[in-house]
C-alpha cells in the first residue's frame, strides 16, 4: 500500500484539543470494528424479517469484511491524492450515508450492496484514523496512540453482540445501522475543525490498476468459494473448481506483480521487518479464531437454544467487560521491561484454553457454564492485542508506519472474513456428519417403538427424534469449531516467538 503522507506539520495542539481529537479518532475506528459484528446477533431478526434462510444472512457479515479489506490498500494513493483529513471526512460521511440505507434495507441485495458500501468506507477509514492518531501523538507519545488501537481494535469486535442484541431486542435491527448516524455527524465537523490545518500535501500519484485488479480476482474468487462451497458440494462442482483455480493463480500472479512494481498497490516490502511479519501472523491466526466464536456463539445460542439476542449478546461480550479490567497492568508490565512476546505467549495460550473449555459445552450448560470462559477469556485479552501491536511496530521505521498499518488491518479484516466463512462452513460440514452418526446409532426403530407404547403417536415420535438428533448434531459441531480454534491459538502462542523482542535492534 502507497504509504500515507505526513501531516504537512504535526499539530499542535493544546492538553484539552489533543484529547478530544484523540477520543474522537479512537471512536472511529472503534465504530468501524465494531461494525464487524454489531449485526452479527441480529442476524436470525435481518433473516426473518426480509424472508432469508440464516446461510443467506451471513452475508451481511462476510460483504462487510471483505469490502473492508479490498478497499484499504486504496488508502495511501486517495490520501495522496485528495488529503489525509479530507478523505477521512468522506469516507466517516460515506460510512454514516451506507448504515442509513443498511437500516432501510428491505432485500437481501439491497442490505448487501449497503454493507459493501459501508465496508470499502470503513476500510478506509481504518487506517486513516490510525494515522491521523499517530501524527497527534507522534515520537515517544506513540504508546498512547498503540493503546487507544489496541483497545478499540480489541472492544469493538467484542462489544459488537451486546450492542446488537440489546438494540435488536428493544427496538429492531434496522437501529443497529441508524445508531452510526449521529456518532458520524460528531467525528466529521470535530476532526475537520481541530485537525484541518494540518491537512497534507496533496499530489497525483500513479495507482496501480494491475495489482487492484489482481487482488479484487483472488480475494473475491477465493471468498466465494468459501461462502458457496458448501452449497454447490465443493471440488465435485466445476465452478468452484474454477474460482479455486483463479484464486491461486490470481495470488501468486498478485505477489510476483507487487513485488516487482515501482509503485505498489500494498507494499509487501514491509513484511521484510521481522517483527511486523510475524507479529501481524500472530495476530491474523488469533484474531480470526477470535472472531470464529463471535459469529458462532450468537447463532447458536438464538436458533438453537432460545436464548434472545441481547442475552446472547452479552454473553459474548464478557470478554470485553473483563479485558477492560486488565488493560492497565498489560500496560505497566510493558513500561516496565517485560518481554511482550512471553506476555503475547502466555496470553494466547490462555484463549486456547478457554476454546478448549468451551469445546466440552453440551446442550444442558446453563448460563454460568457459558458465560465463565467468556469472562476467564478476557483477562488474557489486553496482554494479547496491546503487546502484540508493540511487537509489531517496534522495528518499522516513521516513514513505513503507514503502509505497516494499512497492510496490518487489511489482512486482519480478510482473515475476519475467511474466518467467518471457514467457521460456518466448518459448523455446517460436522452437523451433516453428526446429524448420520447419531442418527445411525440411535436405532430409530427400536426408539420410534418406545416412545409410540409411552403414548405418543408416530408423527410426534418422528419430531421427537428429528428434534433430538438436530440439537446434538448441532452441539457436537459447535464443539468442534472450538476445538479448532483452540489449536490454532496452541500455534499462534509458538508463533510470536520468531518476531524480535523490541528494543533489540532486530535481534531475537
Amino acid at each position: 500500500m502507497a504509504s500515507l503522507p505526513p501531516p504537512a506539520e504535526q499539530p499542535m495542539l493544546s492538553g484539552r484539543a489533543k484529547v478530544i481529537a484523540a477520543l474522537v479518532l479512537a471512536l472511529s475506528n472503534f465504530i468501524v470494528v465494531l461494525d464487524m459484528t454489531v449485526a452479527n446477533v441480529s442476524i436470525p431478526h435481518i433473516a426473518g424479517s426480509i424472508g432469508i434462510s440464516l446461510h443467506q444472512g451471513t452475508w451481511v457479515i462476510t460483504s462487510y469484511t471483505v469490502a473492508e479489506a479490498l478497499s484499504v490498500p486504496l488508502t495511501g494513493w486517495l490520501a495522496m491524492r485528495f488529503g489525509t483529513v479530507r478523505m477521512y471526512a468522506v469516507c466517516m460521511t460515506g460510512f454514516g450515508v451506507f448504515s442509513l440505507l443498511c437500516g432501510l434495507s428491505q432485500t437481501l441485495e439491497m442490505i448487501v450492496l449497503a454493507r459493501i458500501g459501508q465496508g470499502l468506507c470503513g476500510g478506509l477509514l481504518m487506517p486513516l484514523s490510525q494515522t491521523l492518531l499517530f501524527a497527534t501523538f507522534p515520537g515517544e507519545e506513540r504508546g498512547k496512540a498503540i493503546l487507544l488501537t489496541a483497545t478499540t481494535t480489541l472492544l469493538g469486535p467484542a462489544l459488537g453482540p451486546n450492542v446488537g442484541g440489546f438494540i435488536s431486542d428493544t427496538f429492531s435491527w434496522h437501529w443497529v445501522f441508524f445508531i452510526n448516524v449521529p456518532l458520524v455527524l460528531i467525528c466529521v465537523p470535530t476532526v475537520t475543525r481541530l485537525l484541518g490545518s494540518s491537512e497534507t500535501q496533496r499530489r497525483k500519484v500513479p495507482i496501480d490498476a494491475i495489482g487492484l485488479a489482481l487482488m479484487v480476482l483472488w480475494i473475491g474468487s477465493l471468498q466465494f468459494l468459501l461462502d458457496s462451497g458448501r452449497d454447490r458440494g465443493w471440488f465435485g462442482d466445476p465452478v468452484i473448481v474454477v474460482l479455486a483455480v483463479l484464486a491461486a493463480i490470481g495470488f501468486a500472479a498478485f505477489l510476483i506483480w507487487e513485488l516487482t512494481e515501482e509503485h505498489p498497490i500494498v507494499d509487501l516490502r514491509v513484511f521484510r521487518y521481522p517483527g511486523f511479519f510475524f507479529g501481524l501472523m500472530t495476530l491474523s491466526l488469533c484474531f480470526g479464531s477470535y472472531f470464529a466464536s463471535i459469529v458462532v456463539i450468537p447463532q447458536w445460542l438464538q436458533s438453537y437454544q432460545g436464548y434472545p439476542a441481547m442475552l446472547s449478546g452479552f454473553i459474548v461480550s464478557c470478554t470485553a467487560i473483563a479485558a477492560i479490567t486488565t488493560s492497565q497492568i498489560s500496560g505497566k508490565a510493558l513500561a516496565r521491561g517485560v518481554d511482550p512476546r512471553l506476555l503475547v505467549s502466555v496470553a494466547v495460550g490462555w484463549l486456547g484454553c478457554m476454546a478448549l473449555v468451551r469445546s466440552n459445552w453440551t446442550n444442558q450448560a446453563d448460563f454460568w457454564t457459558l458465560v465463565a470462559p467468556q469472562l476467564i477469556q478476557g483477562f488474557g485479552m489486553s496482554f494479547f492485542m496491546m503487546p502484540l501491536t508493540a511487537i509489531s511496530y517496534a522495528h518499522v521505521p516513521q516513514h513505513d508506519i503507514a503502509s505497516a498499518t494499512g497492510l496490518q488491518n487489511s489482512v486482519r479484516t480478510l482473515f475476519v472474513g475467511f474466518s467467518t466463512a471457514a467457521a460456518l462452513t466448518i459448523w455446517d460440514n460436522t452437523q451433516q456428519s453428526a446429524r448420520v452418526e447419531i442418527a445411525g446409532n440411535l436405532q430409530p426403530a427400536e426408539t420410534m417403538d418406545t416412545l409410540t407404547r409411552s403414548g405418543f403417536s408416530a408423527e410426534q415420535a418422528t419430531q421427537m427424534i428429528s428434534s433430538l438428533v438436530e440439537r446434538e448434531a448441532v452441539m457436537v459441531a459447535v464443539d468442534y469449531v472450538f476445538l479448532i480454534t483452540a489449536v490454532i491459538f496452541f500455534i499462534g502462542s509458538a508463533v510470536v516467538w520468531l518476531a524480535p523482542r523490541p528494543g533489540t535492534g532486530g535481534r531475537n
